[in-house]
């Protein structure tokens, strides 16, 4: 006999939110920057298990820098993003990102845009595109 594990309905799931952000940095941030950015801040305010409960995830950033200088160290650079996390967790979350203020020495400032129910929401009335 082969048995398949069933999937959840919808009514059975967890909520998700989409929070919208804006990064203002100096320097050069990758994907990779931003989300362990985000989870060391968020173990450093509310520890391993609360991060756990957060269910975070980075589902999209845009580069919005327009210039590009051969001093790019001291030029602001700026990244639109959407994180994902559990509705019932959404002030947690948002009280993680004002905290993060330096990445590898320089200034960094996260901006909330906005919480959206949906991916299509988020980037049409706060990314903007």
């Amino acid at each position: 006999m082969n048995h398949k594990l069933k999937i959840l309905p919808p009514t059975m799931r967890d909520k998700k939110r989409y929070i919208s952000f804006e990064l203002i940095f100096q320097g050069h941030m990758s994907r990779e920057d931003v989300i362990n950015t985000i989870t060391d801040a968020s173990l450093y305010l509310h520890g391993s298990c609360g991060t756990g409960k957060f269910d975070l995830w980075v589902v999209k950033l845009w580069n919005c820098s327009k210039k590009n200088t051969p001093n790019d160290h001291d030029v602001e650079k700026h990244m639109k993003g959407i994180i994902r996390c559990r509705r019932e967790e959404i002030d947690s979350v948002r009280a993680v990102l004002p905290t993060i203020t330096k990445f590898r020495g320089n200034n960094v400032v996260f901006h909330t845009l906005g919480i959206s129910g949906t991916i299509k929401s988020a980037i049409k009335n706060f990314i903007k595109l």
